[in-house]
């Protein structure tokens, strides 16, 4: 009858030196799994930054030759069960708090502000058809829009002026900011539903008119051919970007 040699491993005490096994079992001893250097440099900058970091500037403080998109998935999946996450915003990686877990840190004190169908209506139109002016928001939902629900968006952040049209009278563009993906857990805009996501959340009647489309949303940050960009006199509105940025651009 043939011999069965059964391996059992050894787990060593700390600090016990692996020669103080005997030789027959020295064999079996578990040795630690080494974890790439790039892992715990990703892992140390993205906690001590306050604010979400995009790759080149994580790739900037890295080793030549490593893989910076691997290493940072790598990363998420070490993350994926533990107290805080790791998870992509905006094109911008950021260690946040489980979302099972959110209650722990939430306070009593904080008070939720509905919004108003017109101001939910209007973000709509913001994040589906950016660039858009207030007049182009007024024509897709066929009534006029109220100064305030464009100023509630403004101030809760979510969109932000982009430009002006290159038509009379000069019209402010809109679009969605990099606060709105935040809030609703976005890496881009192009990640909200289509047409039939929409269809299937029930948000959408199934008897649509022919021809009813939903458009494929863009944040490009770069103007189009019809914007202009905004103004340093737009500053006293608030609205421009500070003037060393301009003279920048």
């Amino acid at each position: 009858m043939p011999s069965l040699k059964v391996v059992m491993p050894v787990n060593l005490p700390v600090g016990a030196d692996v020669t103080d096994v005997a030789p027959e079992a020295q064999e079996n001893v578990q040795q630690p799994q080494e974890r790439p250097e790039e892992l715990r440099l990703l892992e140390a900058m993205l906690f001590a930054s306050a604010e979400p970091l995009d790759e080149k500037s994580l790739a900037a403080r890295l080793p030549q030759g490593v893989d910076v998109r691997a290493a940072l998935e790598r990363l998420q999946e070490e993350y994926a069960t533990r107290g805080v996450n790791l998870v992509r915003i905006n094109g911008k990686w950021t260690f946040r708090t489980s979302s099972d877990l959110s209650w722990l840190l939430s306070k009593e004190t904080v008070e939720t502000r509905k919004l108003s169908r017109a101001a939910i209506e209007t973000l709509a139109i913001i994040a589906y058809h950016q660039p858009v002016t207030r007049a182009e928001i007024e024509d897709i939902r066929g009534v006029t829009t109220s100064k305030g629900s464009v100023d509630v968006l403004l101030e809760t952040g979510w969109i932000r002026p982009r430009g002006r049209r290159k038509a009379p009278g000069r019209p402010l563009t809109y679009g969605t900011s990099e606060a709105f993906l935040s809030h609703f857990g976005l890496d881009a805009v192009a990640d909200l539903p289509g047409l039939e996501d929409l269809k299937g959340s029930g948000l959408l009647d199934g008897r649509l008119p022919p021809g009813f489309a939903v458009p494929m949303p863009s944040d490009d940050p770069a103007l189009r051919e019809d914007e202009d960009p905004l103004e340093p006199g737009d500053l006293d509105l608030g609205l421009a970007p500070p003037p060393e940025r301009i003279s920048e651009e």
